[in-house]
């Protein structure tokens, strides 16, 4: 297998699922870096270039849902949250902790492939000028490097956003004051598999707004109910 393969870590607490995951993945074409505790993904993520972190919620050392929280607050790198629930509660639960997608127990190895690749294709559009898309965009004081995936503020302090917020957040851009429908935003976003009633894009927008807020400023994200969303804000590009 190629070394430029994507390195895919899988925090698995079960063994022998843990296995079965990092043969198929490695089948698939990817490399697997196997991790069995909270304490294996916080040294590797210290030290390996993780492509994705496919994470079990039940993992050993550590509640699921706040390694979640912790490995987003260390890195942003991609991670998909594995639970044993299929509720649309524990989805939204997983999203607002910064998962980038949450898959349901049980589930097979030919979905967590697609997944992994969706999320890897969705870095790497994030990465990769756009149609509509220059090097910068500029709204409000704030400025978003699209080559090195960073965002600034007004006061020029960077702030964090996940690879799906990033997505999110270029989608917006490229079509700024106009209306959005909810089903085409999932579409542009690359939240394909989810129902047109899933809340995951909702979910997103929320985190969006929260992290795009400077002082009093609100964030330019309006809901226009019942359709979708847009972005307010008059948009230059350099």
């Amino acid at each position: 297998m190629p070394v430029t393969a994507p390195l895919i870590m899988v925090a698995e607490t079960q063994p022998d699922l843990r296995r079965t995951i990092r043969e198929f993945l490695e089948e698939s074409g990817f490399r697997v870096l196997p991790a069995q505790s909270s304490d294996d993904v916080f040294q590797a993520l210290g030290k390996v270039p993780v492509g994705v972190v496919v994470l079990d919620s039940a993992l050993r050392g550590a509640d699921g849902l706040d390694l979640c929280r912790d490995v987003r607050e260390r890195s942003d790198v991609p991670v998909i949250l594995v639970g044993a629930n299929s509720s649309e509660v524990d989805r939204v639960v997983g999203l607002e902790l910064g998962a980038d997608d949450y898959m349901a127990k049980p589930y097979s190895g030919r979905e967590l492939a697609a997944r992994v690749r969706a999320v890897l294709r969705r870095g790497r559009s994030d990465r990769s000028p756009g149609l509509n898309r220059q090097t910068q965009a500029v709204f409000d004081g704030w400025t978003v490097d699209f080559g090195r995936r960073t965002i600034l503020d007004p006061a020029g302090a960077p702030v964090d956003l996940t690879a799906a917020e990033f997505t999110l957040l270029t989608v917006l851009l490229d079509h700024p004051q106009t209306v959005i429908a909810r089903a085409r935003l999932m579409e542009l976003a690359g939240v394909r598999d989810a129902p047109s009633s899933d809340r995951s894009v909702d979910v997103l927008i929320s985190r969006l707004r929260r992290k795009l807020r400077h002082g009093d400023q609100p964030a330019p994200i309006v809901t226009a109910r019942g359709i979708g969303y847009m972005f307010s804000a008059t948009v230059d590009r350099c």
